[in-house]
């Protein structure tokens, strides 16, 4: 079976290096000649919308499903092949007011929230959720990106300067403990997989750091829950994530990602079966495979620089991933992993790779 992929950044790379141990074939259409699936796979290169390339990929890939979700859903319609996860997942987690109607559907808890499509409605929003708040793009955002929070008038004239020609919503700010993900996958029969939850750390709007397993059985319960809901509800295939925000021990919905994500890449070292290989699986039509934790785990992203893998890989135990990306700032190049044997030991062992790779991000 070939499978077919809409985006072939480190995500996509990850998943054929996960597949091709079970005997899949891929094949990327990517908009980048240098994207990082192009080292180990059939690249095609052309902007998403390409009717010829599109052709092309449905004629070459079984199935399809994709590495990032800002990928145009008419063109995966246009491919005539099965799409997994669905477009109707796809869609709900492009525009962050669909998700939030989602949420609100699901009975997940998630933020005090109103749409913005002028500067007289944001001022009703204010009045109705108040300072401080979120003002963000509805569509396009990532990584902190297409989003400001306001805790002024003044902030307010500045964000609506900066944002106001798109679609908007916006929310209340949580002052939140911690931050945390649920991953899990479902296969096309509806047999599910839900990994440790995540706990992450975030720096200038990106992920830096995840540690895995993290939490009480009690809030591990309730994100299972609450993912699960979404994956029955889309009669979901794949794997799904959702990032919560954690204030006085309960869980409030900030997004969902309808793909493989960023805190769970500690599962390639750290779970019996990684989340790239379950989303082929699934994808695939071959059962999940478990998601036991193998021990304590962290995941560090390398964003800007990678130092050299000697350097790196002296230290006992860590694992690399370097994406073949040229260096830029704040360009996520790769990431490092280690499983330890404690909570303890792992985060001590977290604290002392911090120091060396980047000294402004402190771990609590």
């Amino acid at each position: 079976m070939t499978i077919g992929v809409m985006g072939g950044g480190q995500l996509g790379r990850m998943l054929a290096l996960a597949g091709y141990p079970l005997g899949l074939d891929f094949i990327f259409l990517d908009r980048s000649r240098s994207a990082p699936a192009g080292q180990i796979a059939p690249l095609l290169t052309a902007e998403f919308t390409d009717r010829g390339r599109l052709a092309e990929l449905a004629t070459r890939a079984h199935v399809v499903t994709f590495d990032w979700e800002n990928v145009p859903v008419d063109a995966l319609r246009r491919l005539g092949r099965p799409i997994r996860p669905s477009i109707a997942a796809l869609a709900t987690a492009q525009d962050r007011a669909r998700e939030k109607q989602l949420f609100e559907r699901l009975r997940i808890p998630t933020t005090r929230w109103r749409r913005v499509g002028s500067r007289r409605q944001l001022a009703h929003a204010v009045r109705e959720i108040g300072f401080p708040g979120v003002l963000k793009t509805r569509r396009l955002g990532y990584d902190g990106k297409g989003q400001a929070v306001v805790r002024t008038p003044v902030d307010l004239d500045r964000a609506w300067d900066r944002l106001g020609s798109a679609p908007l919503l916006y929310e209340e700010h949580v002052p939140f403990d911690c931050e945390v993900s649920i991953i899990g996958a479902r296969a096309r029969r509806g047999e599910t997989a839900i990994y440790p939850l995540c706990l992450n750390d975030h720096a200038q709007g990106m992920l830096r750091v995840t540690r895995a397993p993290y939490g009480s059985a009690r809030l591990h319960a309730s994100a299972a829950r609450y993912l699960h809901r979404a994956l029955d509800h889309f009669r979901y295939v794949g794997v799904l994530t959702i990032e919560f925000f954690v204030r006085a021990g309960r869980l409030i919905a900030n997004e969902m990602a309808p793909r493989v994500h960023n805190s769970g890449h500690w599962t390639i070292e750290g779970a019996v079966t990684s989340q790239f290989e379950n989303h082929v699986r699934a994808v695939a039509g071959l059962p999940l495979g478990s998601t036991r934790a193998l021990g304590h785990c962290a995941m560090i992203n390398l964003i800007g620089t990678v130092p050299p893998r000697a350097r790196l890989l002296a230290h006992p135990g860590l694992h690399l991933h370097e994406y073949g990306k040229e260096p830029r700032q704040g360009r996520k190049l790769g990431h490092c992993t280690l499983v330890a044997g404690s909570p303890r030991a792992r985060d001590r062992w977290v604290r002392g790779l911090l120091a060396e790779l980047a000294p402004d991000i402190r771990i609590p």
